[in-house]
Formats: C-alpha cells, structure tokens, sequence
C-alpha cells in the first residue's frame, strides 16, 4: 500500500509526496529533514489518498506535480 498525500505549508504552499510509510515520512518532513519543507513548518495534511499498486500512487504523484495536475489539485482536491 502507498500513500499519496498532500500537507498545506505555513506559507501556504502546497508539498505533494508519495510514499510506502506515511507515519515516517511525516516524522521527517516534522524533523526538517525534507528541503522542501524545513523552512516551511509547521505543516498540515490536507489530504491522503492510498493506492495498492505503487506504479499508480508515483504516477499520480508526477500528474499532480505538472500544471495542469496543479490546477487538477486545487480545483478538486483541495
């Protein structure tokens, strides 16, 4: 199982990320261990989304990532 998720920023940015073990990758992303992220906490989810083929969840993942994913996500999604 992974999981696509999606954490609002303190500066109001969206981080978009996928993985196999969500309670961990939150631990890191809390511990600045994520670029991304580290100057950007705290964080919130806004979303999770869980897929049982991992192909499916990074493919989601890199059309979320694009423009027209982006507009796709806060449109819909968020």
């Amino acid at each position: 199982m992974h999981t696509l998720y999606i954490l609002k920023c303190a500066d109001d940015s969206h981080y978009v990320g996928c993985t196999g073990n969500l309670d961990e990758r939150l631990k890191r992303h809390n511990k600045g261990e994520v670029s991304y992220t580290k100057s950007r906490l705290p964080f919130a989810v806004v979303l999770t989304i869980n897929f049982p083929d991992r192909y499916k969840a990074f493919e989601f993942e890199k059309y979320l990532k694009s423009g027209s994913g982006r507009a796709f996500m806060y449109k819909r999604l968020i």
